[in-house]
């Protein structure tokens, strides 16, 4: 898989960030974070960008923050994960577990850490080579699911769609080149999960209708 390198340095205000947080942090990951799972997956999920104590403190997709929450024990419902998920969010430095992604890979639209967890869309354009590359490497890839609308544009513009050829909408599904097929759902996210917009039963039914779709 093409990654972007330690010292990435597309996008100058993330760049800067990073730098400002080794200085704070030194023992925490503050570098894109790569994705996790076997490429042999027909899942790719899609989350927005590493949060400041999540991946950006761990240096795996979901993992340090309370979204992962939610998102690990749905892969391991569903069959997709084994071994124990350890969030890691009592410790400075992460320790990393035996969990492995059998069924699904996960990646993020935006690899580095952004302000307030907001990226700006020439953030998202310069990391798009980045998921392309990841689409294109899985050989076996049939479901894509977008967590959150901005995910959910990323993965359009990275196929070459238009933006309005297919809306955002939790529990959606829309055909991407190749016959593959483009899922949504809100980001399982604290905030989310917090104020009942997403329930774990929402996101178990999604994650549902992928297994049906999936055979």
């Amino acid at each position: 898989m093409h990654e972007p390198s330690r010292d990435c340095p597309l996008c100058p205000r993330l760049a800067a960030l990073r730098t400002k947080l080794r200085g704070e942090h030194p023992v925490w990951h503050n570098a894109p974070v790569p994705s996790f799972g076997t490429s042999k997956a027909r899942l790719l999920v899609v989350g927005l960008a590493p949060g400041l104590k999540g991946a950006n403190r761990t240096g795996r997709p979901f993992t340090g923050d309370y979204a992962g929450d939610l998102l690990y024990s749905t892969l391991a419902k569903f069959g997709l994960s084994r071994g124990t998920y350890r969030s890691g969010r009592e410790d400075a430095a992460w320790v990393p577990d035996d969990l492995e992604l059998t069924g699904a890979r996960l990646a993020n639209a935006v690899r580095c850490l952004p302000p307030e967890n907001k990226p700006v869309p020439a953030e998202a354009a310069a990391c798009r080579p980045f998921l392309k590359a990841e689409i294109d490497a899985m050989a076996n890839l049939k479901v894509v699911l977008a967590l959150g609308r901005i995910a959910h544009d990323a993965v359009l513009a990275t196929m070459g769609m238009r933006v309005s050829s297919a809306k955002f909408a939790h529990g959606a599904f829309h055909e991407l080149p190749g016959g593959r097929l483009l899922a949504n759902s809100y980001h399982c996210s604290r905030y989310n999960t917090n104020t009942r917009r997403l329930t774990p039963e929402m996101f178990e039914a999604v994650f549902a209708q992928i297994a049906r779709r999936l055979g």
